[in-house]
């Protein structure tokens, strides 16, 4: 490869120069920072090196950009001080294999890339490409095989290859939809004397029948020299393909569609037509699901073994392919049961015996980050990220189970990790420095040692380039939000800035870092949230605070990096230049503070999560003074979830709650979230009755602002409606609806987030400050 020279200079993160130039203050109103993404910026996304490390691909928006504007394909040189261009069309459709993730080859000079449906390979020495397909059938999964000579990949659901040398195509398996043909059966009964006696007569008959006979032999003489089919169960689809190096074995992974089970029908009122359209989407929870399968085909023989992980029932799994071996010899899976209680980490070998490597067990559910990781290295050796002590730590073992090592130790998190393109290290994002914080990581694939590549206090996303130079790193800390960054990949380098993605007019402002503080819980745990305070914003106490929820529920939003919440991060802090003290905490059930962190809610949504925010009232009035009756809550999805939990059973810890795209009733949300926490509704009644707010509405007291839109897929409108219907029967008064005929679950238009907001503000400004406070 051309060597390159990199210059690096240190970069201060610093508003003052851009606030320098801005004619006007900027408009501290809800109208204004519910503008969004056109205010804050958006961050870059799906970021790519080129294959010669010399060009930085992501999706992005310049800052400023209408909010109406899609994301957009840029580069930029990963040179320091280079200015991001955006790509076109046209420069996509000639370039885009030269920045399309693929698998590289066994020798480390190639990579193959499928980009828009055809394969291309990247020369990483001379940083040429080759284009190997161009068809109108998509071809996908394109892998080396074991000596770099073929190159396997999928076509219409079955496997190729493509001889590099001579370009020779060969197809190499033969999958149907099933049932198999079968013979016509042999006529019984009045049908099948006739037909006996139709032979016996007549020698016309039995010509006829001696020549199909013949045609049969002859049809499968011809297809015994060809690919032998191999059939699959009627509705049956291959999901997923891994060929071995060799090409002589093949894992495939089906899925069955569900039958039986009803999808939602969700209405659109306005509609370009006039008329009421209406949206197919998801089934409910405990709903017939689609079911996996899993088997391994011997080649070109074509011998189906379906294989059995979880011995009793072979349709109840979902599976995860790592990949062969270089000898073609094992293959390594992850099978996940149905109920998402077990995992386990299996080789498969050629005859298609499975070997258990590693057995998770959870009495709650498998979870946590990087779930899918893993992958061989060495001589037979596989890497695998495992909760095994409570955390998600960095894991190898042996092919034949023995030799097992834990890389990585600790009460933290790897978030992430990636195997570097030569074998030689771990390339890891972990939460080591504290849960507030994410890093990269280097650290030899036998263990030892690891070396912090990045420095700066906040969240690193790395990617790192395939000369392993270089990293491309989206950084962002609490008051700047995530931008595109360069540096080099060792201990303590300089970071260059290369995005600017929040516009002049927002960093003209003084955004606050909320302090850091740990809400005593009543069962001893210290639950950490960000606190804004009226002090912040020099302002006067008006004697009343906000909690705000977080969504998702499984979501990270307290540390030293930009929320996931950027609206409520600015109303947050506007409340505080009002008066109020907010706080925001990473309650149980939050994402990047372990196992037992995550599972506390197991049975009981609204139990343990919502004894935090009772905790963080508690605190509020232990250290503020604030009298329960003055604290409001608020919070969409799971935030809303939790803010109607905490008005309908915990009614003397708050004072008012507004609550947006709510969850009401876990029954009707989807299969893949809340099986896992409640199982199904059809199996533990109890965890959904005590877990669903529809069934504590008689509770209500205090006031109540409920906010939803109307075409929201995720948290259907149907939800809320069944919930305004108990309040209507149980003549409750202290409540109100706010419907957004246009908007999904995530609403888009700054126009409805500035509604909404207006009146979660007029919400709390009626029923909560002390009317003796100064304002």
């Amino acid at each position: 490869m051309v060597p390159h020279i990199v210059v690096f200079s240190t970069i201060v993160l610093c508003a003052a120069p851009v606030a320098a130039q801005t004619a006007k203050p900027f408009d501290f109103s809800i109208k204004n920072i519910m503008r969004g993404p056109e205010l804050y910026g958006r961050q870059p996304t799906d970021v790519r090196w080129s294959a010669d490390s010399r060009w930085i691909y992501f999706t992005w928006l310049e800052s400023g950009t209408d909010w109406r504007e899609t994301p957009k394909q840029f580069r930029v040189r990963a040179v320091p001080g280079s200015k991001p261009e955006r790509v076109s069309i046209q420069q996509i459709d000639s370039t885009g294999s030269r920045f399309a993730r693929g698998q590289r080859s066994h020798n480390g000079r190639f990579t193959v890339v499928e980009f828009n449906g055809d394969l291309y390979i990247n020369d990483l020495n001379t940083g040429t490409t080759r284009r190997l397909t161009q068809t109108t059938d998509a071809e996908r999964s394109p892998q080396f095989s074991g000596d770099d000579r073929q190159i396997f990949f999928v076509r219409s659901g079955n496997v190729f290859s493509i001889d590099l040398s001579t370009g020779f195509l060969r197809q190499v398996t033969d999958i149907r939809q099933g049932p198999a043909p079968t013979d016509s059966a042999k006529a019984q009964g009045q049908r099948g004397r006739l037909e006996q006696q139709q032979r016996d007569l007549f020698e016309s008959v039995r010509d006829r029948i001696r020549a199909d006979s013949i045609a049969r032999a002859e049809r499968l003489l011809r297809d015994s020299l060809g690919l032998k089919p191999v059939y699959l169960q009627s509705g049956d689809q291959v999901s997923e393909f891994s060929v071995s190096p060799t090409g002589g074995s093949l894992l495939i992974t089906t899925r069955t569609p569900a039958s039986g089970n009803r999808t939602t029908d969700i209405p659109q009122y306005v509609t370009r037509s006039g008329y009421t359209e209406e949206l197919h989407v998801r089934n409910k929870v405990g709903d017939a699901q689609q079911k996996g399968r899993i088997a391994l085909i011997s080649l070109p023989a074509a011998t189906v073994t379906w294989l059995k992980p979880f011995a009793a029932d072979t349709t109840s799994g979902f599976f995860d392919l790592l990949g062969w071996n270089d000898a073609g010899t094992l293959a390594a899976i992850y099978s996940l049961s149905g109920d998402n209680k077990t995992r386990f980490l299996q080789t498969v070998d050629r005859a298609g015996k499975l070997s258990t490597l590693e057995s998770a067990r959870d009495s709650a559910w498998i979870g946590g980050p990087c779930g899918e990781c893993g992958g061989w290295y060495g001589r037979d050796r596989i890497w695998y990220v495992s909760e095994a002590d409570g955390f998600a730590h960095l894991y190898s073992v042996d092919a034949d189970g023995t030799g097992k090592q834990r890389l990585t130790t600790g009460k933290w998190e790897v978030r992430d990790v990636k195997l570097s393109a030569d074998g030689r290290w771990f390339d890891l994002l972990t939460n080591q420095v504290s849960p507030f914080e994410q890093h990269l990581y280097r650290m030899p694939v036998a263990g030892g040692a690891v070396e912090k590549v990045t420095a700066k206090t906040g969240k690193h996303t790395a990617v790192i380039s395939p000369d392993g130079q270089l990293v491309a790193d989206v950084y962002s800390y609490v008051n700047r939000p995530p931008d595109l960054f360069l540096l080099r990949a060792r201990a303590g380098a300089e970071m260059s800035q290369l995005t600017v993605s929040p516009s002049a007019e927002w960093l003209s402002f003084p955004w606050i870092v909320p302090e850091l503080v740990m809400v005593p819980a009543s069962d001893g745990a210290q639950v950490p949230a960000h606190i804004y305070k009226p002090s912040d914003m020099k302002a006067q106490p008006n004697g009343a605070a906000v909690i705000f929820v977080h969504g998702a529920g499984y979501l990270h939003n307290v540390g030293n990096f930009w929320s996931e919440y950027p609206r409520e991060y600015m109303f947050n802090q506007l409340l505080a230049s009002k008066g109020y003290v907010v706080l925001d905490l990473d309650y149980r059930g939050s994402d990047g503070y372990g196992r037992d962190w995550r599972t506390a809610i197991y049975r009981h949504m609204g139990g343990r999560d919502l004894q935090d925010q009772v905790d963080a009232s508690r605190y509020l009035g232990a250290n503020y003074r604030i009298d329960p009756e003055k604290i409001g809550i608020y919070g969409g999805s799971y935030g809303g979830f939790i803010t109607l939990m905490a008005l309908f059973t915990e009614p003397k810890h708050f004072g008012a709650g507004a609550a947006l795209r709510s969850v009401t009733d876990w029954a009707h949300y989807n299969q893949g979230y809340t099986s896992d926490i409640l199982n199904l509704p059809q199996n533990d009644t109890l965890a959904y009755r005590q877990s669903s707010p529809i069934y504590f509405a008689e509770g209500l007291e205090d006031p109540l602002l409920m906010a939803h839109g109307m075409v929201d897929t995720n948290v259907h409108f149907q939800d809320i409606v069944r919930l305004t219907q108990r309040f209507v029967e149980l003549g409750k008064t202290r409540w109100e609806l706010a419907v957004y005929p246009v908007e999904d679950h995530a609403f888009v238009r700054p126009s409805s987030w500035a509604d909404e907001y207006r009146r979660i503000f007029e919400l709390f400004e009626r029923y909560l400050p002390n009317s003796t406070s100064t304002r």
